[in-house]
């Protein structure tokens, strides 16, 4: 149970903070919310929210082509792990260079959490999961450190990757049939709501980087639940007409 709430704290880092929050801006947050979300992120350890979004926003921008970090025409292999291990490709230096990020770091929490992101992810990714276990209920160290720490930080790592690699190459497209992004249900449940990712890319600026009314997406629980407590502000959302027109025109009719 500990290992899988650092576990959901981790994936809210990076899909509502990172990705849904500071890379699109899709909802606006309260400062105890990004304080939160922030803190996730650095125990997500898949890059400060900077540079994480950096990289979203020019896949996002530039996607299946070699300007896309990740770029999925090179092979699942890839696309989900692969680009973490060799240089840039050239243009995704060069073209990212020509986007403005410069509202990331306006953000004082980016700011804090960038200038300390090696001692945050030493202490949120590692010690706390650790070591609560440890004071708190008496676990043993070795299977707190290799269960709630080791063992839940490969798993998110995983299907964080998912979102990258196998919901661009399989299940249907029902928003776009001309964009490699896919609607893939495991990679929904695994990565809490981010597999819905045709509509996603479709539609980047809405905050539930789903179709209003699927009836699995976690993220888009808890940034409601937020908006209930007021932490949480502007929510975007596509239209239910301009939804439905933009699957009549360029939709694979699976919808």
């Amino acid at each position: 149970l500990s290992a899988y709430l650092c576990f959901l704290m981790s994936a809210l880092g990076v899909t509502a903070g990172a990705h849904r929050l500071w890379s699109h801006r899709s909802y606006k947050a309260k400062l105890p919310l990004r304080i939160f979300l922030a803190a996730g992120n650095s125990m997500a350890f898949q890059n400060d929210i900077y540079e994480w979004s950096r990289d979203h926003r020019v896949h996002h921008k530039y996607s299946e082509t070699d300007a896309d970090p990740h770029n999925a025409r090179r092979g699942f292999f890839f696309a989900h792990i692969g680009w973490l291990f060799v240089r840039k490709h050239r243009d995704v230096i060069e073209k990212g260079r020509k986007l403005d990020f410069t509202d990331l770091l306006d953000d004082p929490v980016v700011r804090f959490q960038r200038k300390y992101y090696k001692s945050s992810v030493v202490l949120m990714c590692f010690v706390i999961p650790t070591f609560v276990p440890w004071y708190l209920w008496g676990e043993s160290l070795w299977n707190a450190y290799f269960l709630a720490s080791i063992l839940r930080y490969t798993i998110s790592l995983n299907v964080s990757w998912l979102v990258n690699s196998a919901a661009h190459m399989y299940g249907n497209r029902p928003y776009d049939k001309y964009i490699n992004p896919r609607q893939n249900t495991f990679v929904t449940l695994g990565a809490i709501g981010e597999g819905f990712h045709n509509y996603h890319h479709t539609f980047p600026f809405d905050y539930s980087a789903s179709e209003l009314g699927l009836a699995f997406n976690p993220t888009t629980w808890f940034i409601d639940f937020m908006f209930w407590l007021g932490l949480v502000t502007d929510r975007r959302q596509a239209p239910k007409e301009m939804v439905q027109a933009r699957k009549e025109r360029t939709g694979d009719g699976s919808a």
